[in-house]
């Protein structure tokens, strides 16, 4: 088997990584050597992968979970351009892993010639190398303001020549008018190589839901090959935080009597907010996404993420009360816990001359350590041990880093060197590292404490939980419902020969480009 695919979507979080990743689980299956592909993510989650130099460099979080389903390391190639929004006007520009630029919407234009090459360049390379390439697209391909540069959706199919299939969300309603209205605004060229369709979480009768896509094949001219059931359990590994409700995942029943309550701070640039699907994992523990300080006040361990824009959302702490709700917590003698941006929040200030540009500002002061922010990012894998005999893994990708700190104060982590990382005082605890509670003895030794500082004596971790081990059950769930709910011998057949020949247009279309 050979060639490749091209998963589009309806929308943003319609479903593109997840149905990339189960195909790629499916052909993994099916023993072909296959890989994921993303031209350009924008999303603030991202993993480090170690590149052909040996230094750290960043994808998309999606594409590493991609990879996970071919059953491969990850590689910077898989996703070549990753923009990270830090506001709303601007992104920073990473590319094959390396942080090269800050744009705006107007300075992108000038750089996108650039990226595509990149992206045509390591996909030529994914094509040397593996048997199948599954693209995934971002947001949709109908975005016709932004048609004319595109190498990530519609452009990455024409360069490719391959198939595309348009994947929507039925839970949002409307689908088969975004499906429709996706092809009729395609341009001729453009509509040639949408093949078909793949309806998204869907809960029901599938019987009641026949006559529409019965109407779609009729009114498009392609068909719909499946329609994915609405899973519960497919929440590891999300693209961004959108694709987050108030509750992660499933939480299990407590093996003690007791659960324990964890408050995770949803911030407006809130980045790897996937650190905290690993405490969600374990049984009796209940970890909610929120921006609301009465909930902080009931929890009874507060988790101040990762944040792209630390001191901006320490500002928008402070504006929503949040920031006092967080000092009342500790004030109490109630764990709180800060990761990456979370961490540089607690300190007593923080220099940024590099994300905000405002010089000194004050932190939240709970611990007592000073913040600097450097222009290189550091971006590396890490390696550690908690205590005797505890090891820990975790990766950084940060500007800030700590200028100083009370030397009286031991620190949360000894890494492999030697040297000290993170902050323990009392009941606050602080990192840089993001990943280390997938590390499941640090992760149960953390939750055992932090369930005694809250009070909650019935509380008991399970001795067996792994958490790599839900990340694989996670991805064969894929499998399964690519392989039990797609057509995957037309899946098949549109890898191997491309698009179905003389597939109709559908007016009005854009004028051709």
């Amino acid at each position: 088997m050979s060639g490749g695919l091209l998963v589009a979507g309806t929308t943003s979080d319609a479903g593109k990584s997840v149905l990339t990743a189960g195909i790629c689980r499916w052909l993994h299956r099916q023993g072909v050597k296959v890989a994921p592909f993303k031209a350009q993510n924008m999303s603030n989650n991202s993993a480090v992968v170690v590149g052909p130099d040996g230094r750290g460099g960043e994808i998309g979080r999606a594409q590493a979970m991609q990879a996970a389903a071919c059953g491969l390391a990850p590689d910077l190639r898989f996703n070549p351009v990753l923009l990270k929004p830090g506001s709303d006007l601007a992104s920073q520009v990473v590319l094959l892993g390396e942080a090269v630029d800050t744009v705006t919407a107007g300075t992108f234009r000038e750089l996108r010639p650039r990226l595509a090459e990149t992206a045509y360049a390591a996909l030529a390379e994914l094509r040397a190398a593996y048997d199948v390439v599954i693209c995934e697209g971002a947001g949709s391909p109908a975005e016709i303001n932004l048609r004319a540069g595109d190498y990530v959706n519609m452009g990455l199919a024409r360069h490719t020549g391959w198939p595309a299939i348009v994947v929507g969300d039925i839970d949002r309603g409307g689908v088969f008018a975004s499906m429709f209205g996706t092809v009729a605004l395609l341009d001729p060229a453009d509509q040639a190589l949408i093949s078909g369709f793949v309806i998204n979480k869907f809960r029901g009768d599938l019987g009641l839901l026949r006559p529409g896509l019965d109407m779609l094949h009729r009114v498009t001219g392609r068909p719909t090959y499946g329609v994915l059931p609405w899973s519960l359990d497919l929440w590891l590994d999300a693209e961004d935080s959108l694709a987050y409700g108030q509750v992660l995942g499933r939480p299990a029943a407590p093996h003690g009597t007791e659960w324990l309550d964890v408050a995770v701070v949803r911030l407006p640039r809130i980045s790897n907010a996937t650190d905290v699907e690993a405490l969600a994992t374990e049984p009796g523990v209940r970890v909610r996404l929120t921006v609301e300080p009465a909930e902080l006040a009931a929890a009874d361990l507060v988790v101040l993420p990762g944040s792209k824009s630390t001191v901006a959302d320490l500002a928008w702490l402070r504006e929503t009360g949040l920031a006092d709700a967080v000092l009342a917590h500790a004030a109490a003698g109630k764990p709180l816990l800060g990761i990456c941006g979370g961490f540089q929040m607690l300190a007593r200030s923080i220099h940024d001359p590099v994300e905000s540009r405002l010089g000194t500002v004050p932190g939240l002061g709970v611990l007592p350590l000073e913040i600097g922010f450097e222009q290189r990012k550091t971006v590396r894998q890490s390696v550690g041990a908690v205590g005797p005999g505890l090891p820990v893994r975790g990766y950084e990708i940060h500007h800030g880093y700590v200028s100083s700190a009370d030397p009286a104060v031991a620190p949360l982590i000894t890494c492999a060197d030697g040297s000290g990382e993170g902050m323990v005082l009392g009941a606050v605890t602080g990192t840089h590292w993001h990943g280390a509670f997938e590390s499941d003895g640090f992760r149960r030794q953390f939750l055992t404490e932090a369930a005694r500082l809250a009070g909650r004596h019935g509380f008991r971790v399970a001795a067996d939980t792994s958490f790599a081990a839900a990340r694989e059950r996670s991805l064969d769930v894929l499998g399964d419902l690519v392989e039990e709910h797609l057509d995957t011998d037309a899946l098949w057949r549109l890898i191997e020969t491309g698009p179905p020949p003389g597939l109709p247009f559908i007016p009005p279309g854009a004028p051709p480009g």
